[in-house]
């Protein structure tokens, strides 16, 4: 295996990484408003992803500077022709990031549903918008020979990239649901799983339809296999729901985002941004990769760090394993 394919299958498990650990907590941004009740359920909401959610943003960090260094030429392409899609997806965590740490800063009702606003609207728009930007680089986006982006935001909003976003909104929220259905008690746990039986069944559909549409487009027999897995996934996650089995039900809707993004990535492959204009322009990952050496050290350098942040996280997670739910939460007037 060459050193940039390598880099490639490097990069897809990081986002991976990154859709499987924020797209839960993007899925609860957005249940803080569909489905909580009143102050204490939403703060039991946020508090489910309350010591995760800025070290599942390391993910993110670490797919855009791997992107930087391994593939110079698919990030510039990338961030140039996806400015203003990807300007609003780093407002967005910034102004959410803020939000969760604002927010009980002072007692006031008003105070807080602002907070409470920002959090869902800024979990809300980078799902959509996460998908829209993959179903654009899996599509194909205009490019002219000089590796530049040639079209403009318009080309970015087309039905199959509209889809993809809907697709990862719905998909991240299911996921969201039964990540609060495992970690909560009480009414709120009931009635996440019972949510969560009517977001999967909508995802399912949905997620259906796209992963058909990209196997037509550009799939191959590697990108079936995984949409199967996708999909199989997806509906077992389902039955563990009914079931009350919530640790397999968030695992397999994990693996249902993770083989999702997998497929999309080995849909892509060879290609990292193919272009609509001519198909001899695209950004290869031979062709938009750097240096030999360039890539030897990074590889060194991940095969040190990567474990060592890995088990950081998990071990964060077993810390933080506890169910919650309104009884740990103070009233209102105590915050």
């Amino acid at each position: 295996m060459h050193l940039h394919d390598f880099w490639f299958l490097l990069i897809a498990v990081l986002w991976i990484g990154y859709f499987f650990l924020e797209g839960f907590d993007f899925g609860i941004g957005v249940l803080t408003k569909i489905l909580a009740k009143d102050r204490k359920e939403r703060r039991v909401l946020i508090n489910t992803i309350g010591p995760v959610w800025d070290g599942n943003e390391v993910w993110l960090l670490s797919a855009g500077g791997a992107t930087f260094a391994a593939f110079p030429d698919w990030y510039a392409t990338l961030f140039s022709g996806f400015y203003l899609p990807l300007l609003a997806i780093l407002v967005c965590l910034i102004v959410r990031g803020v939000a969760f740490e604002y927010r009980q800063k002072r007692p006031e009702e008003r105070w807080q549903r602002n907070w409470e606003h920002a959090i869902f609207w800024c979990s809300l728009l980078p799902a959509f918008l996460w998908g829209v930007a993959f179903g654009n680089i899996v599509r194909g986006v205009p490019i002219g020979p000089d590796k530049n982006f040639t079209g403009n935001v318009l080309d970015l909003l087309n039905p199959y990239a509209l889809l993809g976003g809907v697709v990862t909104l719905v998909l991240f929220t299911f996921h969201g649901a039964v990540f609060a259905a495992l970690k909560t008690v009480g009414d709120i746990r009931v009635r996440a799983r019972r949510m969560a039986t009517v977001l999967g069944l909508a995802a399912a559909v949905l997620a259906l339809v796209f992963l058909i549409w990209t196997q037509v487009h550009t799939g191959n027999v590697r990108s079936l296999a995984a949409m199967i897995v996708a999909v199989v996934a997806l509906v077992v996650a389902l039955v563990m729901n009914r079931l009350g089995r919530e640790g397999w039900a968030f695992a397999l809707s994990g693996v249902t985002i993770a083989a999702a993004v997998a497929m999309l990535f080995l849909a892509l492959f060879p290609d990292v941004m193919p272009s609509s204009t001519n198909p001899e322009w695209s950004l290869t990952a031979a062709n938009a990769a750097s240096k030999p050496y360039t890539l030897k050290i990074m590889t060194w350098v991940a095969v040190i760090m990567t474990p060592l942040v890995m088990a950081y996280q998990a071990w964060t997670y077993w810390v933080f394993r506890k169910r919650i739910g309104t009884q740990h939460i103070p009233d209102p007037a105590a915050h």
